[in-house]
This record gives structure tokens, sequence and C-alpha cells, in this order.
């Protein structure tokens, strides 16, 4: 069963390179078990003819051995000589490329965990550099494909590297977790059948990880899937959180440790209440750090409405991270989920992570509401006594004020709520001064109960469907 369910992005990249009359040297980098091997192997199963997997933290005879072994399948005969080092690995592989009869169609080397190949002082990045700039540059029937889990590591070193590579990669590739409508085809792929609601309570549970995905069961719920994955004791997803940062960070306690503190956030954080509240520096650290989360998918940036864009307010949106800080780290020896879910501590959780989702989704939530072509900024926006969850501020004069609300069945507007908004709406009036129409928009689940308030205040609901 494929898990290209989805990728129309990626893999239109991909055909490019296959189709471009020069030599493509291509960076395909994301977080851990998001697919990335799986889409080169997929995508180039007629076209690979070498491929080379860096192992983590061996010494550099066993990395040279397992090329030696790679090259050997790859020629499929006798193993040469192991190479004596990185450079002369690059030679063996350029003339067994060379020796290769011609052929009209492109072919793919794949070096996958360059990061685990090119640990320090193991004399990779020179020799690779050397190889691309020297040999395969020429090479217009070649493409490379280099890949890795440590996006910031693939970022510095190749993608906008100072270096050999400067401006050497044709193509990059951010390989992102599924979207829920992904997520949707490739469980429908798997024959397995679940509700929207029940979709999206796996999402902002675990997100739209494949190999996290992959492990449901026909005929579970996702609340059962959850539990098992999750709380049992040999599930994937019980102690996944530290091999997780440990597989893209040099110093993954630091990391962790600012994904721990915006957990405790659920409206998220400015810069400098993250630095005060983490304990950080302001300097050149603390912005590599926060690049590296973001650039990994764990955080999102999102501007503040009417301030400088460097006040951006810093949120958790990586949902099996705030998952596991909520419920599953806390939660070991207190049972299952099934005995949680419902919880007012499950309620929070969910509202929160909802709104995670909802963010990540903006796009989608601008086609529902017929604004796809038009010129928007996405925001956050708060005052002494408010705050909205999502702000679209749009080029045709019009606001969306976006409320993102998560429950099990309608969503009600009593009289509280009912002022609570009022008072949204009337403070961004007062607060911008704005001369724009100002729409109050409501994102929930199931969609809001008629009522006196919803038809007085509610100027457009969209429902979970504009999130597929």
């Amino acid at each position: 069963m494929s898990l290209l369910a989805g990728r129309e992005r990626e893999r239109s990249l991909l055909r490019q390179a296959v189709a471009s009359p020069e030599a493509e040297l291509i960076a395909v980098y994301g977080r851990r078990r998001v697919g990335k091997t799986f889409l080169v192997r997929e995508h180039f199963a007629a076209e690979l003819c070498f491929e080379l997997v860096g192992a983590y933290e061996v010494p550099l005879d066993q990395q040279l051995g397992n090329f030696a072994a790679a090259l050997a399948t790859a020629r499929r005969k006798h193993p040469l000589p192991q190479p004596r080092d990185w450079a002369d690995a690059f030679r063996q592989l350029a003339e067994h490329l060379a020796r290769l009869p011609k052929s009209r169609q492109k072919r793919v080397i794949f070096f996958d965990e360059l990061p685990w190949l090119a640990s320090r002082r193991s004399g990779f990045m020179p020799a690779f550099e050397h190889f691309w700039n020297g040999w395969a540059v020429k090479q217009r029937g070649l493409v490379v494909v280099v890949s890795g889990s440590a996006a910031s590591w693939m970022l510095e070193h190749l993608v906008t590297s100072r270096g050999g590579l400067h401006n050497r990669v044709t193509r990059r590739i951010r390989l992102e977790p599924f979207t829920l409508a992904e997520t949707e085809s490739y469980l429908a792929q798997r024959r397995i059948t679940l509700t929207r609601y029940q979709l999206l309570e796996l999402y902002i549970a675990f997100g739209g990880v494949p190999h996290y995905l992959k492990q449901l069961e026909r005929g579970e719920s996702a609340a059962q899937a959850i539990d098992r994955l999750c709380f049992s004791p040999d599930g994937l997803l019980r102690d996944e959180f530290g091999r997780l940062y440990a597989s893209l960070f040099e110093h993954p306690e630091r990391h962790e440790h600012v994904v721990r503190t915006l957990a405790k956030k659920r409206y998220g954080m400015t810069r400098n209440e993250l630095i005060a509240a983490a304990g950080l520096t302001s300097g050149g650290r603390t912005t590599t750090l926060l690049d590296e989360l973001d650039e990994s998918g764990f955080v999102t940036r999102l501007p503040q409405f009417g301030f400088d864009t460097k006040d951006v307010v810093v949120r958790l949106t990586d949902e099996y991270s705030l998952f596991y800080l909520s419920f599953i780290e806390p939660g070991r020896g207190r049972g299952g989920w099934l005995t949680r879910r419902g919880s007012p501590a499950w309620r929070a959780w969910s509202g929160y992570a909802f709104e995670g989702v909802c963010v990540k989704h903006a796009q989608r939530l601008k086609r529902a509401l017929g604004i796809e072509a038009v010129e928007t900024h996405e925001s956050a926006w708060k005052s002494r006594d408010a705050q909205v969850d999502l702000l679209v501020d749009r080029r045709d004069l019009t606001v969306n004020l976006c409320e993102l609300k998560f429950s099990e069945g309608e969503f009600v507007i009593d009289k509280r709520y009912a002022a609570e908004l009022r008072n949204k709406r009337d403070s961004f009036r007062r607060a911008t001064g704005t001369k724009k129409a100002v729409l109050l928009t409501l994102v929930t689940t199931h969609g809001v109960r008629d009522n006196a308030w919803r038809r007085e205040l509610v100027d457009k609901e969209l429902t979970m469907d504009a999130l597929f």
C-alpha cells in the first residue's frame, strides 16, 4: 500500500528533475518517520541505481564498509576493496556510474540520512563537494538525491551552504506530515474507515506522520488506536518523544526544554516571553534554536496583527509533542486513554490542539471562505481583555476574526460566550481603528446550534469539513 497518497507537489518536483536537461542535486528533509525514504524509493523505483543509508553513530570504517557493500549490490559483482576514505569511495562510485550503458532515462543515486554519513572529521562533505562539483554536475543524465531528518543540518550544509555547495542544490523538498485530506486518503487506501470527527481526533493526538498512521488497524475506533499506540506498554508512541528530538538535533535537550515551556501556554508566547519563561538568552543562539524548531515543523510563528514583524507569537503546533506532554508522560501508570477521554483536561487539550490544526490548515479555511484568490495575511491578535485565535486580514477590505472551537456535538453559543464574542469584535475595532468590515467567523467540528445569539453574532460559519 503506497504512502504516496497526496504528495502531489513533491512528486511534481521529482518529475521535473527527471525531465531536466541538466544534472540535478535534490535535498529532501523532514522529521523522523515522515516518509522521506519511501518517497524517493517509490518515485524513483525504475531510475534508482545506487543507494547508501547512513548509520547512526558508527565509526567511519563501518560507514565505508556499508558503502562498499552498497556499491557491490549496484554493480552486481563481487565487492571492490573497501575504500580508504570518502574521496576514494566517490572515485569508485564515479567510475561505476561512468561504465553504465548509455540510457535515455536519467539515473538516480540516493544518499539517505546524510547527516549520519557526514559526521565530524569523517571527511564526507569535502569529498561529496568534490564529487558533485568536479564530476557529477557535468553528467546531464544524473540525479543525486540527499536526504536527512535533521532539518537544521540539511539547511546549513546544503541548502544555504556558503562553502563548496553554495547554490548547488537545484531543488529542495521539505517533506511535512500529511494534511487532514492526505490522511483521509491514505487511510482509505488502507481500507480503514473512520468518520471525519474520528480522523480529526487521531490527528490532534499525533498528527499526519505516515509511519504513525501506518500502525492503525481496521475495525478499531480512534480512541482505541490512541489507547493502543500511546498507552500500552509496547505502544509505538509511548516513548517516541525522546527518540524524536534526539534524531533531529545535536543538543536535543535545548529543543525539548523550549517545547515543554510552550506546551504550558495555550495561546503561545512572544519571543521575549519565551526567553523569560525558558531562561534563554536573547542572542543568536535562541534565534537558531527557534529556526530549527520551526523548520522541523514543531512550532508555528504567527505574526501579531498591528505589531512589528519581529513580534511573532510562537506556538507549539506539533500534535504528538503536545499530546505526549499533556497525557502520555504525566499519565504513566494511571490507566489508558479510554478512561481519560471526556475529562476536563481532555477538553482543554483538544481545544488547544484543534486551534493548532486550524492554523496549519489556514489555506483550506481560505478556500472554504471563498477567498483563496484574495491576498491575505494570517496573524494572531490580543489586547488586555480579548484574544483572537486566527485573524485573516484581506486585501478586499475585510477581516475575518476566526474563533476555533472543538466539541463532540453542535457548538452552543450561550449568554456568556455571546458577550465574549461581542467584546472581541468591539475591542478589535477600537484598538485597531480599522475601517474594514469585521466578520466573526466560527470554525467548529459539527457546526453551531441555531439560536438568537448565533443569528446575531456569527457572520460566517465553517465546520471541520473545511479542513479536509
